[in-house]
């Protein structure tokens, strides 16, 4: 029998990396020289072509959640929507090797052991490592995954799409997956114009239930539409009474679900639900410490048996399950490229809301 042969890569000693300068309010990120990182035995060696940037990654550079900063870890790379190849592996890994495409998520790491990760929960795990905070994110070029942990990319998922499917994708597919929507159902998406949003609204479509986009502006509403899917699109700085609208869309009634992504909109979620009964807020977008409440009245939950809950991002699972909707074409490439000479540009348009879909950065576009 041939032997297979095993692709090997030239890696140089030092890579591209978007590095966070002066942590908090007023952070920028200058592309600057790091080190390629040394990779433990059982660990890959990714060599990065793109990555997502996503709310997250702000918080993080911002330093506004209650969590420790960035440079507590040593930290200097934000980051966690990584696509790109395997380039090394270490001398104990099993199954992955040189050249297998691979993606980098928003947890490098779990502790394997314990019963959220023995039950598919892994993302919650106590010792889980998040990337980009406790460890380099996906801003550099090279980065190290543990194999047990790297998720593979499969053929036909370019890495513009497959980057952002690391975190925004997968993790409102998690949502969308634990609201127990049924086919039919009306899923209304604060914030569908931006990147999860807009996912979320395109996996809704995808999974049988009718979606409704609530965001600003006529670019947000053609892609929304056009692109998306959404049945319909509500202007909030047009409509006078979005919570009104969003009951009479809904047959009168009112969302089977809201999943929120725009923090701004969680005090007004429960509003979008009108009187459906079952009707559900999942709360996805991490609002800054102590901001955008929900006030809840218990009375109003018992009477139409609605709840508000949360998820965080996806297990493996579940990124596994959202890869295969962009293979199978269902997830379109909403997303708009920078080279590396605008890393922070495309950072700070993002901070002001100005991005339709994904900003992604191409690590090989100088």
């Amino acid at each position: 029998m041939a032997e297979e042969k095993v692709q090997t890569f030239e890696i140089p000693k030092t890579c591209k990396a978007g590095v966070v300068v002066n942590e908090g309010p007023d952070f920028h990120v200058e592309v600057q020289d790091l080190p390629v990182p040394e990779i433990g035995p059982s660990d890959v060696l990714i060599k990065l072509n793109v990555t997502g940037i996503c709310m997250s990654d702000l918080h993080f550079m911002l330093n506004d959640w209650a969590m420790p900063k960035m440079s507590v870890f040593g930290v200097k790379c934000a980051g966690h929507e990584g696509a790109g190849v395997i380039v090394k592996v270490g001398d104990q890994v099993k199954t992955l090797k040189p050249g297998m495409r691979a993606g980098y998520k928003p947890i490098q790491d779990t502790c394997g052991a314990c019963e959220h990760c023995r039950s598919g929960d892994e993302c919650y795990c106590a010792k889980a490592v998040t990337t980009g905070l406790m460890v380099d994110g996906s801003y550099k070029q090279y980065i190290v995954s543990p194999e047990r942990y790297t998720t593979l990319i499969p053929d036909g998922v370019s890495d513009y799409i497959a980057g952002p499917i690391m975190c925004s994708a997968s993790t409102i597919y998690t949502s969308i997956k634990e609201s127990n929507l049924k086919p039919g159902d009306w899923a209304v998406f604060p914030g569908g114009g931006g990147g999860v949003g807009m996912q979320g609204v395109q996996l809704a479509k995808a999974m049988g239930l009718r979606a409704i986009a609530i965001d600003t502006g006529e670019d947000k509403r053609k892609l929304c539409i056009e692109t998306a899917g959404a049945e319909h699109f509500i202007d909030f700085r047009k409509v006078e009474n979005v919570a009104e609208e969003v009951v009479l869309i809904c047959d009168g009634i009112g969302a089977h679900g809201v999943f929120v992504t725009a923090v701004q909109s969680y005090p007004t979620s429960l509003s979008l639900l009108g009187g459906r009964v079952g009707g559900k807020v999942m709360c996805i977008g991490l609002p800054p410490a102590g901001k955008h409440h929900i006030d809840v009245d218990p009375s109003a939950l018992c009477f139409r048996k609605q709840s508000v809950t949360g998820t965080i991002v996806s297990s493996l699972a579940d990124v596994d399950k959202t890869l295969e909707f962009a293979r199978r074409g269902l997830l379109k490439p909403i997303y708009t490229v920078y080279p590396l000479s605008q890393f922070n540009e495309a950072v700070q348009k993002l901070k002001r809301g100005e991005i339709a879909g994904r900003a992604v950065v191409d690590f090989n576009q100088e």
